[in-house]
């Protein structure tokens, strides 16, 4: 059997866009569920990966999207889950954590067998995300919340989704299995 990864999407943000106005209060809300999911997962030593996007700058490496975000205008909504020494970290160009990126290698040489997507957007870059771990044959679990959303009706019909066509187990952060 394999092991469990805590996949951290989007959560390197500067909320500087079109949605961010709907999306930062579900943010908000989900943020102290995330920040205990990811304590507990560098505590039992879970391998914890940020797939992030990288605000268009094909140059950039992590460093400079996490240096780019703690000087945007919510940096208190990055602060909290930001990188450390130990985190790896995925850079992407579209929803899926999995298109066009090295991730799927990095979890078979990891041995994961089980990921954790947490972070933002439910309906969006996690529903797509969870689909692509799942035709690889992937556990998923999502922590409900330690999502994040911008149209909750959505997120609701996202999970449903995932949880009925994709095998994915929908729980809360505090009850995830590491």
């Amino acid at each position: 059997m394999g092991k469990d990864a805590l996949i951290l999407i989007d959560m390197i943000n500067t909320y500087e866009h079109p949605d961010a106005e709907f999306l930062i209060p579900s943010v908000r809300r989900a943020l102290p569920h995330i920040v205990r999911l990811l304590a507990r997962a560098r505590a039992e030593g879970v391998p914890v990966i940020y797939v992030n996007d990288n605000f268009g700058e094909w140059r950039s490496h992590h460093g400079e999207i996490v240096e780019t975000a703690l000087a945007g205008p919510r940096a208190e909504l990055v602060r909290p889950v930001q990188p450390d020494a130990d985190s790896l970290f995925v850079i992407k160009a579209r929803h899926s954590i999995f298109y066009e990126t090295p991730l799927a290698y990095l979890l078979s040489q990891l041995d994961v067998d089980h990921v954790i997507l947490s972070g933002q957007v439910t309906e969006q870059c996690v529903l797509y995300s969870a689909l692509d771990a799942h035709i690889r044959h992937l556990r998923v679990t999502i922590p409900e919340n330690a999502v994040a959303h911008i149209h909750s009706d959505l997120a609701e019909a996202a999970l449903l989704m995932m949880e009925r066509n994709m095998r994915a187990t929908i729980t809360a952060a505090e009850t995830v299995e590491l």
